[in-house]
């Protein structure tokens, strides 16, 4: 959305119109609003009060003194360093622009009374305190404005202003606002999707429930599957192994064939020493494990109902035609739960007596 910057121009009016001709030039430019109170009786309470506002309501503020001092407020001092007090009271972003040779101004120009030259001494010499450029001449400091501003925007940006058709009227916010509401509830909804399971889970087997595996496999007396004999057995395993085997390769994505080799590799660690120390394969190579097709199909639908795994949304090209499965976020928290190594449990520094 494109924004106008309010800037308080400060200084002392009748010596510097032609400086801050070049300065309102500057911002003008820079498409930034001037504002200055210099056209307010500086005597009057109220117009202090005011001047406090619009001060209050501008984004920056910029002061520039040559050799005047300025009008005296109630309090001894000029309204000019009343202004820039006050700014930097309110956390303002401030930019000071002083006369660099204020001696070789013309008289007129200048303060007269002692007083008045050192008061100003006093008010120049806080202003450098802070970010501050010098000038020489009205084009100068019309340069000097343009180039400190542009800095100061992008190192504070300010709120600014913008025109009124842009800004969403009543009904454009209340949908803004409802639409940030649904927002947070879906985020709380995902937030609790990585810790607990889809709604009606609780009834389907699951974690330490057991489940019947199917499996074929060769039987062969040297190490060649082709000389062997095939077999079929079955295995039971928990749905917690299962899914410990099967959920690190989809913690980015994974082919179904690789699932269905690593569930060949499940039975063939559950079965192979049982089989292995039966009478009728005792002293045989066991191999080319294999998991029956449709217990595979079960697996699948199983971890896919419990909110464990899904399908891969990625896309891919026409030629692509295998299924790629992928863990949820509740998957991935649960696949942590069963792999990740824990400490071991550390027994009581304090011995029995």
């Amino acid at each position: 959305m494109d924004k106008r910057y309010q800037v308080f121009v400060s200084s002392t009016y009748a010596d510097l119109q032609d400086e801050r001709q070049e300065v309102m030039q500057a911002l003008l430019e820079l498409d930034c609003i001037p504002a200055g109170m210099e056209l307010f009786p500086a005597a009057n309470e109220d117009q202090w009060t005011l001047i406090k506002k619009v001060i209050d309501d501008c984004d920056y503020y910029m002061v520039i003194i040559a050799g005047r001092y300025g009008s005296i407020g109630p309090d001894g001092l000029s309204y000019t360093e009343m202004e820039y007090r006050y700014a930097l009271e309110t956390g303002k972003p401030v930019l000071g622009f002083v006369h660099r040779d204020p001696g070789a101004l013309a008289a007129s120009r200048c303060e007269s009374s002692d007083e008045g030259k050192g008061k100003l001494a006093v008010f120049r010499e806080l202003v450098q305190k802070k970010m501050c450029r010098f000038w020489e001449s009205p084009s100068d400091l019309g340069s000097q404005v343009s180039r400190s501003l542009v800095k100061l925007i992008k190192s504070s940006p300010g709120i600014g202003w913008v025109r009124g058709n842009l800004v969403p009227d009543e009904s454009a916010t209340e949908e803004i606002l409802s639409l940030r509401r649904r927002v947070e509830e879906l985020q709380a909804e995902l937030q609790a999707t990585r810790t607990s399971g889809p709604a009606g889970t609780s009834d389907l087997a699951q974690g330490e429930d057991a489940f019947e595996i199917r499996f074929s496999f060769v039987a062969s007396r040297d190490e060649w599957a082709h000389n062997g004999k095939a077999f079929e057995s079955s295995t039971v395993v928990e749905w917690d192994d299962i899914f410990s085997a099967l959920s690190p390769l989809m913690i980015h994505e994974a082919v179904e064939g690789d699932l269905a080799k690593a569930l060949n590799n499940l039975v063939r660690d559950f079965a192979w020493h049982d089989l292995s120390e039966s009478k009728g394969f005792k002293g045989l190579n066991l191999m080319n494990f294999k998991a029956d097709s449709d217990d595979f199909q079960t697996i699948k639908i199983q971890l896919r109902a419990l909110g464990l795994i899904t399908k891969s949304a990625k896309s891919r090209s026409v030629k692509d035609t295998a299924t790629y499965w992928t863990l949820t976020p509740y998957g991935d928290n649960v696949m942590t739960k069963l792999r990740a190594i824990r400490k071991p449990e550390t027994r009581s520094s304090t011995a029995e007596t």
